[in-house]
């Protein structure tokens, strides 16, 4: 029987199959975060951002609670909130920014779901004040490149 010249395994086609299947495997799974994990503290002099939420920042998070009502029924944001609302939380200021919301910038338009329906969303943790130049929006925790799913 003789070797095919090709499809010899060499040390070299091994580091370098090794190398691109490293590269290849599936990314890492989305860190789980919480609505009460947000915050490291919170009271008049505003709040701090909970050491774990500023390691994740950049990351794949996934959150679970409730989109809030949207200004739109297809949206490529909304809120997501700790309870099911019957008013749009969006705020004037990041100073009157309640700390029971995210704001969920979604990958492409979207289907908004009910204000009642439980959702997981997923995507690359943001966080620090920042002013949606469209919107205006000011917010100071989002998900970005998101995704969500009912529960």
């Amino acid at each position: 029987m003789t070797d095919h010249p090709h499809l010899s395994l060499t040390r070299r086609r091994f580091s370098i199959g090794a190398a691109l299947a490293l590269f290849a495997s599936p990314a890492r799974a989305a860190e789980w975060i919480s609505f009460d994990t947000l915050y490291k503290s919170f009271g008049v002099r505003g709040f701090e951002f909970a050491d774990r939420i500023v390691a994740l920042k950049g990351q794949e998070v996934s959150l679970t609670g409730y989109m809030a009502p949207p200004l739109r029924a297809e949206s490529t944001f909304f809120v997501l909130t700790r309870e099911p609302l019957a008013i749009c939380p969006f705020c004037q200021s990041d100073a009157d920014w309640p700390v029971d919301i995210v704001v969920i910038y979604l990958k492409a338009e979207t289907p908004l779901v009910s204000a009642g329906a439980k959702i997981i969303v997923s995507g690359r943790l943001e966080v620090g004040s920042w002013t949606d130049p469209d919107s205006g929006f000011v917010s100071q925790i989002r998900i970005a490149d998101a995704s969500y799913r009912r529960v």
